[in-house]
Order: C-alpha cells, then structure tokens, then sequence
C-alpha cells in the first residue's frame, strides 16, 4: 500500500541498511525529481533548456507553476486556468531578463559579503543569548531566595500552631518545586547548541575562492545548463513573477530558510508607447533635437536617466531617430525640404503619382525591368515628369510591357510620343535628355 495508507508502523524492530529519517529524506527527493508541473507539487531535475528557473518558478496571480516555452525565444508561460477552464493564459513572460536578475541576485547571495553577514548574525545571536543566560541566572537567584525564606518560616513557626505550619510547609515546597523546574529548563537550554554554527577558517577560505571564481566560469560558458540550474537551486527554494506592469516584471526570490529578495526587473516590449515613462522621453528627445544635439548622445544621456529602448537595457540612437522622424525633425535640410528637380520625378513623388509603394519601383529598378541611372548631381533616380513615363510604368505594372528604359542620355524615342515631323515623315525621332523607350510584349 502506499506510505501514506499505512495505519500502523514500529520503527527499529529489525536491523535496518539504512535508518528511518534518511529513507524519507531519499524517498522525498525522488518526489521532488519527478517533474508534476499540473499539481505544482515538485520540481523536476535540472535539464539542458536554456530557462534557468525550469521547474522553480511560480505565477504571482494565480500560483501555478509556469511552464517553459521555447518557440520563439524562451519564455515562461502559466497555462494551467487555460487548460482547466478554457480561460486567457494568465501570464507570458520573457525569460532572459528575468535569469539574468536572479544569477545576479545569487551572486550577490553568493559573495564574501554574506560571510561577513552571517558573522555578525552569529555574533547577534551570541549576544541575544548571553542576555537571555544573565536574565535566567537572576530568575534562579530569586527562586533560590524565595525558597529559603520559605523554609526559615516554616523552622520559626510554632508546631502547635498545626494550621500555620501546614501552609507554609506547602509554601515551602512549593517554592522547591518552581526552583527545580527552573533549574531543569536552564540545565537543558545550556545543553542546545546554537543554531548558527561558525564556519571553520578553511570553509571560509574556500567558498571565498568559490565566489570569485565562479561568476567568471558561468560566463564562459564552461558551466552546463544543468549544472546551473542545480547550482541555483543550492540556495534558491522557487521564484514567484507577477507583471506590474507591460515593461516591468516583479520578481520575488524565496532563498532556502524563508528569506526573500524582491526584484522589479525590466523585460523586452514589442513597441515604444509600452514603456513607462515613453511620454516623458519622447518629450526629452524631442526637446534636445530642436537644440541641435545629435541622436548619439541623446541616447546617452538617456540611458544615464534610466531609461531604455523596447528591445535594449540602454538607449539606442535608432531609437531616438525614430522619434525625431516621427515629428519631423530633420537634421538636414534636404530631409525636410523634398526634392524638386525640374522637368523629372524622384521615386517617392512617381509612386505617388502612380498610387504605388516606392519599393514596387526600387524592386525593378533592382532587378532591370526598369532601367535607369542615377543622376551624377543629385545621387537620385530621376524620370521625365510626362505623360509617357505615368503610361508606360501603368503598362509595364499591368504586364503589357516587360522593360522600360528611362536613360538620361539622348536615345530615342520609342514608346508611342508622336515626333515633330508631320505624319508619316521620313525625318529621325526627335530626342531629349531624359526620354524613355520601351517594348511591348508583342514587340518581343
């Protein structure tokens, strides 16, 4: 039957392997290797996944244990309500800023510091004993007395007087009696050791080589995923995350004795407005680009402020130019002003004309559908602004002309521009710079 049926059990009738305390002990290890993410009961052992919280890690909303998802990126996801009840999933969180926080929480845990710390607790608890020992010391002296007196009474006391002396005979042990249990109580409080036992000098000496060594080894790469993990969990009991907020992910560490660290830790967003404090940002980047000062150090003095791009910890200058582009703020003046060359249309004013994306054009242009030069001056792909360049891009997108040649050289004409000589003439095509000349499907 299982254990936790057993209705009756004698322990050391028979001689054991190995005693009672450490087959439960074992026994709870092998529970707690088995991986019952549903029941939220067990850990599971460490495995080869890149999430180093695996089977620690615990939703702040509702409690379940999350799950680890790597389709996309590694991240924590609590599905338990959704499997259940067929409700939203209660929280999806990426897991790489999250790890990060927490090794460095450890390693922090893990430093010289805490060596000094647990000194002073030792030294804390020594003295906090050393005042409860004089405070029981004068709790006995009085019994001590208290029974004396006691018992001077009861010799003085006349022993015809039979009424008088039976009561303080029953003082007189009674008062015995609160000595004796009070010096039992001090005898077997003396007898327990101390419950924060001092580190041998050599230990200490060790596992301060240990915690300088070790962070430089884990970022290496010379530590396994499952050697981490199991390193983590030395100290680390489980992990709770709630989001507070889109950018912003509340991370509670629960160390082994009950001791917590809480961490507000920032995470990936997928747009700008996500961030906190983007109102504020947008409005510093927009006040020191009307000054003059370059995205680069915006993006500094930004990240020295604390804030930080959707995808980054620190400010990125892409970022500060996308915001600057967003309200028009040009660091140049050909950016704000368009180009306007007489006579020719750029690639963004043609799409315009032509009701189409520029990259429909620069994909032509790339592949020679369109062929066409940059102009030496300008360093921009220029068209003739007429009438025959809107007619044949319109033939060559609906697919009745397979090429159009737009030359900034003089060629000649060929794509239906009558010629300045009359009907039927015998004189040459007129040409001008900047004319085109295509071939129809049939022409092919």
């Amino acid at each position: 039957m299982p254990l936790e049926q057993w209705k009756i059990r004698v322990n050391d009738v028979y001689e054991a392997y190995i005693s009672w305390e450490t087959f439960e002990r074992i026994q709870s290890m092998l529970r707690d290797n088995y991986a019952e993410y549903d029941r939220n009961k067990t850990r599971g052992v460490p495995r080869e996944g890149a999430a180093l919280l695996q089977g620690i890690v615990y939703c702040g909303a509702c409690g379940h244990k999350l799950l680890v998802q790597y389709k996309g990126g590694t991240r924590y996801l609590c599905n338990y309500l959704r499997q259940q009840y067929r409700v939203p999933v209660c929280q999806y969180l990426s897991a790489d800023a999250i790890d990060r926080a927490v090794v460095g929480a450890f390693w922090q845990a893990l430093s010289a510091v805490e060596l000094d710390a647990y000194a002073a607790a030792l030294a804390a608890e020594q003295q906090q004993r050393a005042a409860l020992d004089h405070a029981q010391q004068q709790h006995l002296t009085r019994l001590r007395y208290d029974a004396t007196l006691a018992q001077r009474r009861f010799e003085q006391v006349d022993p015809t007087n039979r009424l008088v002396a039976a009561e303080l005979e029953q003082r007189w042990e009674g008062a015995l009696r609160a000595l004796k249990q009070a010096e039992e109580t001090y005898a077997q409080q003396q007898g327990q050791s101390s419950r924060l036992a001092s580190i041998p000098p050599e230990l200490q000496a060790q596992f301060r080589a240990i915690a300088q060594h070790l962070p430089h080894l884990w970022a290496q790469e010379c530590i396994g995923h499952i050697h981490k993990k199991a390193l983590l969990r030395t100290l680390i009991d489980k992990v709770v995350l709630e989001r507070v907020a889109r950018d912003c992910v509340q991370t509670r560490i629960v160390w082994k004795g009950g001791a917590s660290t809480t961490l507000m830790v920032d995470v990936p967003v997928g747009a700008f407005a996500d961030l906190a404090g983007a109102e504020r940002m947008e409005q510093i980047i927009l006040e020191q680009s009307g000054t003059g000062v370059s995205d680069e150090e915006i993006a500094r003095l930004l990240t020295a402020q604390g804030y930080r791009s959707p995808m980054r910890d620190v400010v990125l200058p892409s970022t500060v130019k996308t915001i600057r582009l967003k309200h028009r703020l040009f660091q140049k003046r050909s950016q704000s002003h368009p180009r306007q060359i007489e006579g020719y249309l750029t690639v963004p004013q043609l799409a315009q004309r032509l009701q189409l994306r520029p990259h429909w054009l620069y994909d032509r242009i790339a592949n020679g559908r369109i062929l066409v030069r940059k102009d030496v001056t300008t360093g921009l792909y220029l068209f003739p602004d007429t009438r025959a360049t809107l007619e044949a891009l319109s033939e060559l997108q609906s697919g009745k002309r397979a090429q159009v040649s737009f030359d900034l050289a003089a060629v000649e004409l060929d794509c239906g521009i009558p010629n300045s000589s009359e009907e039927g003439g015998n004189e040459p095509v007129r040409t001008w710079r900047g004319t085109c000349r295509g071939r129809t499907q049939s022409q092919q």
